[in-house]
């Protein structure tokens, strides 16, 4: 029965759209816990603001759909909100259980496009556009109503090789950027400084920190080979692409071990699956999941013309669309995540064009003392996953996304002037803030908040085999970040004011 599988792919599209419902619900899951205080009417970024902002900016209304194209133009309340996040999260956890049809996946798609549109800054990665270009393939992929796990409609071998196009487009993109964005990945020492340097190190990531130079140097090795090797084979013969398939995964799964990059890695595997037909992944799924493989294939019906039609056309525009990532992809000044049309139907990628060699933090620290001096008593803020106390251990949270952690991290290469959102996270923080707090690990302010805040910006760096046990860090303070400020001070208040976000 097996080897009647070669070359079809219903088991193929079924497990593709469970992976592609377990990275839906990490992405709903992540908006949900965090949703008001970063977006909400009383958040860093409130979408409110953005948008009147928007107007004010675009002033026609079609202009304003057209350019930012989403649901939160009719309601932005808190309550609207909260609901689209409850409707996506409730449409996931139907795909992860199997049930999936076109006007399921074009709901979700429509809701996550919304959020992404809103999400300003905190959803400025690229896993978000992978997600929503994944997801519009999907839809096309499946019958418009027919839910059931492996329905009589055939996968379509057109939409199976746009998402041939779009693992090439990620992987290989990814490739590019990195030779041609910092010279360590051409002598090799990259790997030298990412486990320590990336955003959210894992505990994992300060062993494969310790490897010796020669394994550190292979690993660079081994991601030019899967990056810029293997997604050629995809042109090749069956075998071959089948075995750069299996290198991409094993390669996306070296990294979820090694460090927490949201539910990017999880979603490359899910998209990695396409390459596979059914005999590939018939011994590694049950056998119920292939009977049920072997019915539908016996019952399939050919598509209609009307269908036929439609993903010709989509196939069409997605062809014209592919003009620009060429480009991009071209250009020696090639950009990295980053969408050519406002609904994300066709983007580029990219990971790591360059990799920081000294990894530095921003702690922030309050205190209740009336007046400053050399005796005052400065208390540290901790987060849920970015390095601070430095005997604390590396977190594990990934496909979860910690986004104001991932925020803070860029924020320290940056300076205070170019991160408002940070210095409304000052302001919330004099406030106690209740939302904002519970974005953070620790208060160490409960009977009250503090009279003075300040930033500091610190050089981290991972222990050694041999140091004092209990420590994963070893830290240095560079210096100020953000001078001590008061909830009165009025520098504070106007540079609020001016970017809209005074309470």
């Amino acid at each position: 029965m097996i080897a009647t599988m070669q070359g079809a792919y219903w088991l193929t599209r079924f497990l593709f759209l469970r992976l592609l419902g377990v990275v839906f619900v990490a992405a709903f899951v992540s908006l949900l816990v965090q949703l008001g205080p970063l977006l909400g009417s009383q958040g860093l970024l409130p979408v409110q603001t953005f948008l009147t902002q928007a107007r004010t900016a675009i002033p026609n209304p079609v202009a304003c759909w057209t350019t930012l194209p989403t649901l939160f133009w009719f309601n932005s309340s808190d309550v609207f909100l909260y609901l689209l996040a409850g409707v996506g999260l409730a449409l996931s956890l139907l795909l992860l259980a199997g049930w999936a049809n076109g006007l399921l996946l074009t709901i979700l798609w429509v809701i996550y496009l919304s959020f992404n549109h809103v999400g300003q800054i905190f959803y400025g990665y690229g896993w978000e556009i992978m997600l929503l270009e994944g997801c519009f393939l999907a839809i096309f992929w499946v019958p418009w109503l027919d839910a059931r796990p492996f329905p009589s409609s055939p996968p379509s071998r057109i939409i199976r090789w746009c998402f041939w196009w779009l693992i090439f487009r990620v992987m290989f993109g990814a490739g590019l950027i990195k030779l041609r964005g910092d010279p360590c990945w051409w002598d090799l020492t990259c790997l030298f400084y990412h486990f320590e340097t990336q955003p959210i190190p894992n505990p994992i990531s300060w062993y494969f920190h310790q490897l010796p130079p020669l394994l550190l140097k292979a690993g660079v090795l081994w991601n030019h080979l899967v990056e810029l090797v293997a997604p050629w084979c995809f042109l090749g013969p069956r075998r071959l692409r089948l075995v750069a398939a299996w290198l991409l995964i094993s390669f996306q799964i070296f990294l979820i071990i090694s460090g927490n990059l949201s539910f990017l890695n999880w979603l490359t595997i899910a998209l990695c699956i396409p390459l596979l037909d059914d005999q590939a992944l018939a011994r590694l799924l049950p056998a119920r999941w292939r009977r049920a493989e072997v019915q539908a294939a016996a019952a399939a019906q050919p598509a209609s013309r009307p269908r036929r039609m439609v993903i010709g056309a989509v196939a069409a525009l997605l062809a014209l669309l592919s003009i620009a990532p060429i480009r991009n992809m071209l250009s020696p000044r090639q950009i990295m995540n980053t969408s050519f049309d406002p609904l994300h139907l066709m983007n580029t990628y990219g990971a790591f064009g360059s990799v920081g060699k000294v990894r530095r933090e921003i702690i922030l620290e309050g205190t209740r003392d009336a007046q400053l001096g050399p005796e005052t008593r400065w208390q540290a803020y901790g987060f849920w996953a970015k390095p601070g106390d430095i005997h604390r251990r590396p977190a594990i949270i990934a496909p979860f996304q910690p986004r104001l952690d991932w925020q803070i991290w860029f924020a320290a290469m940056s300076t205070i002037e170019q991160e408002p959102w940070l210095v409304h996270l000052i302001a919330k923080l004099l406030e106690n803030d209740r939302g904002v707090l519970r974005l953070l690990a620790n208060n160490p302010f409960p009977e009250g908040p503090p009279t003075y805040l300040r930033a500091d910006l610190y050089e981290y760096h991972f222990t050694r085999f041999g140091d004092p046990p209990g420590t994963w860090w070893i830290r240095r303070r560079l210096g100020p970040y953000v001078r001590p400020v008061s909830r009165d001070d009025p520098q504070l208040r106007r540079y609020l004011q001016a970017y809209g976000l005074a309470d």
